[in-house]
């Protein structure tokens, strides 16, 4: 669980000490710095921080949270497990920011890779359905909670849910 800095730190020693046992003639452990090296690399590009992010999001540290989720190299690259976090963290950060158009469509990337469980998927649709809500599209509201529906599992989900569908059946259909 470390943050790019420390991943390059670490690939550097790998690298040093690789050569530096070449060069005594301890191919094996120079064989093993290489396969430490490229287990970096692939988990740099794969896992990325996201972990470390979780953590200090859960925390409430969002400044630091946006700081660990900046040095992704590329989300298009992270694992199909960490993607979701991924998009999940950026989404809740935008809305924070106030930026609602960014953070419906880092949640409809969520909601297409896989998180937690059935719970995070409907908190994930009942957000989508909230700020879908907020644009007056009732259609989406209600396409949104039946999907929530399903996936719901505690009680603080479902009442969400029955909240936005009230606020939605007295919109007007547009």
């Amino acid at each position: 669980m470390y943050n790019a800095k420390g991943r390059y730190i670490l690939m550097a020693v790998f690298i040093i000490a690789a050569v530096v046992l070449l060069v005594y003639k301890q191919e094996e452990i120079a064989a093993l710095c290489a396969l430490f090296f490229a287990c970096l690399l692939w988990s740099h590009f794969k896992q990325s921080s996201i972990l470390l992010a979780s953590k200090y999001y859960q925390k409430g540290d969002y400044n630091s949270t946006a700081r660990i989720l900046a040095e992704v190299p590329n989300p298009d690259r992270l694992a199909r497990n960490r993607r979701g976090y991924y998009e999940f963290m950026q989404a809740n950060l935008a809305l924070k920011k106030g930026a609602y158009d960014e953070a419906e469509r880092h949640f409809q990337i969520a909601s297409r890779f896989p998180l937690g469980g059935k719970n995070d998927k409907a908190f994930v649709l009942i957000h989508l359905a909230n700020l879908a809500l907020r644009k007056k599209e009732k259609e989406r509201v209600m396409a949104y909670l039946e999907a929530a529906k399903n996936l719901a599992l505690t009680p603080k989900a479902q009442e969400l849910i029955n909240k936005i569908e009230l606020e939605a059946n007295n919109l007007q259909n547009i």
